[in-house]
């Protein structure tokens, strides 16, 4: 699954409950939304601040 981070501890993961993709928001660790869209995420966090998380092949 993808992953992003932001800035001051925000993380975004793409989940999936019940069959439906939402996009996991936490702070600090503690969770603080589900969205179904960018413009729902766009609520919480500066989408401009997310960096993906790539796992690197060793």
């Amino acid at each position: 699954m993808s992953k992003w981070v932001g800035v001051d501890g925000w993380t975004v993961d793409l989940v999936r409950l019940n069959g439906r993709p939402l996009l996991r928001v936490r702070h600090l660790g503690y969770h603080v939304a589900y969205c179904a869209s960018p413009a729902e995420l766009a609520r919480h966090i500066d989408l401009a601040d997310l960096v993906e998380v790539v796992a690197l092949q060793t």
